[in-house]
């Protein structure tokens, strides 16, 4: 029996009868067979096994289509690697956050892409019953050891381990730009209660000082994505509100480091390319003039926040 054979009687057999149960376990076999396809792309892009030409041509696509459909999925799965990193070196969010990415009488909140839980505890010490939720295995394991009232779970944004209508509001810190935003705004409909509300959250680094100007430019040596924290959020959700506020993190050399070396981008780099860039980052903050001999830095920082109601 050739591949597309098997592939017609295994459809057959999960749709049965076909009507909307019928596509729902459907669709449910396509999102579990994707998501190993694209763990069997990562293992071999992780091992050096196969190139990009043999992975398209195996998927029965170019080598173009399989670069932009699985690149960003990789990166986004690479935070693991860093992990350590990324708890150390991510900041955390203003405490005046909370009041406009969650609305009052919001009780239960999901967390999702929860990291390391950098916004998670912020939740949870606002009094906030809240869910976190996140795919990778070492980034949930210091989630779940810093933010240990929160209730952690394994999932992603596009398949959400929580039953329809489960909670008042869903927040996502510095993730949104990582999932495949139609099915994921799809699971977040369907997990809000009505009314419930959507807030989208990044960090983003002030660059209006010299010295986080030349750290800028020196990270955009290797980075190549731009990310949008102005998002539209279509249908059922309404308007925006948004806000932008201005705060610092207090951090060390060392924390700083870790802030670049757990980008994804700075993950992926070729080890001898990283460690010159990390190198590069050191010698700022060694001879900087307005860093030089300092052991606490502040790092100035623009979060920005998109909030919107599910209709």
């Amino acid at each position: 029996m050739n591949t597309d054979d098997l592939g017609r009687r295994v459809a057959d057999d999960v749709a049965g009868e076909g009507g909307l149960d019928g596509l729902r376990r459907l669709s449910g076999v396509i999102a579990a067979l994707e998501e190993r396809r694209t763990g069997l792309v990562e293992e071999l892009r992780r091992g050096k096994q196969a190139t990009w030409e043999e992975i398209g041509r195996a998927c029965g696509m170019t080598r173009q289509g399989a670069t932009r459909r699985w690149t960003g999925r990789l990166q986004a799965r690479s935070f693991g690697t860093a992990a350590a990193s990324y708890q150390h070196g991510r900041p955390g969010y203003p405490h005046a956050l909370i009041g406009s990415a969650v609305p009052r009488e919001a009780r239960r909140v999901l967390d999702l892409g929860a990291g390391t839980g950098q916004l998670t505890r912020l939740l949870v010490d606002a009094g906030l019953d809240v869910v976190a939720v996140e795919p990778d295995e070492d980034m949930r394991a210091l989630l779940a050891a810093h933010a240990p009232r929160a209730a952690v779970r394994a999932g992603t944004a596009e398949r959400i381990p929580l039953p329809d209508g489960s909670v008042d509001a869903v927040v996502v810190a510095h993730a949104w730009h990582w999932f495949d935003q139609a099915a994921a705004l799809s699971e977040i409909a369907r997990v809000l209660t009505p009314g419930g509300t959507l807030a989208l959250v990044w960090n983003v680094r002030d660059e209006s000082q010299p010295w986080t100007a030349e750290l800028g430019a020196l990270m955009r040596r290797s980075a190549r994505r731009r990310i949008d924290t102005a998002p539209v959020i279509p249908a059922p959700f309404g308007a925006p509100e948004r806000l932008e506020i201005r705060w610092e993190h207090q951090s060390t050399p060392a924390g700083i480091l870790d802030m670049v070396a757990s980008r994804s981008y700075v993950i992926a780099l070729p080890e001898a390319e990283r460690a010159g860039l990390l190198a590069d980052v050191e010698r700022l903050l060694a001879t900087h003039p307005d860093l030089a001999g300092r052991e606490r830095i502040a790092m100035p920082y623009l979060t920005r926040c998109t909030r919107v109601r599910l209709g």
